[in-house]
């Protein structure tokens, strides 16, 4: 069975989303949520955040090395080397 519920839409395209299905969706306050269409009608799903899904590994580990600092240029370390 479908669950019909309605919520007016104020003069800022605001509408509240029943709590109804904000308990049975997992909605907090503060959510990001995104809206999408399906044909004539409108819906409304969670945001999934990026970091629940990392797209690659990058700077997951650790390195017990000394780092080289991100502005660190070999070309100008080369220049230096070869003036003297």
């Amino acid at each position: 069975m479908r669950t019909v519920l309605t919520s007016n839409m104020t003069s800022k395209g605001q509408v509240t989303i029943p709590a109804a299905f904000r308990q049975s969706l997992g909605f907090k306050t503060g959510a990001a949520v995104e809206f999408f269409e399906a044909g004539s009608y409108v819906g409304v799903r969670p945001v999934q955040h990026a970091s629940h899904a990392p797209k690659s590994g990058f700077g997951m580990i650790k390195a017990k090395v000394k780092q080289v600092p991100t502005d660190f240029d070999v070309a100008t370390l080369l220049a230096k080397k070869s003036a003297r």
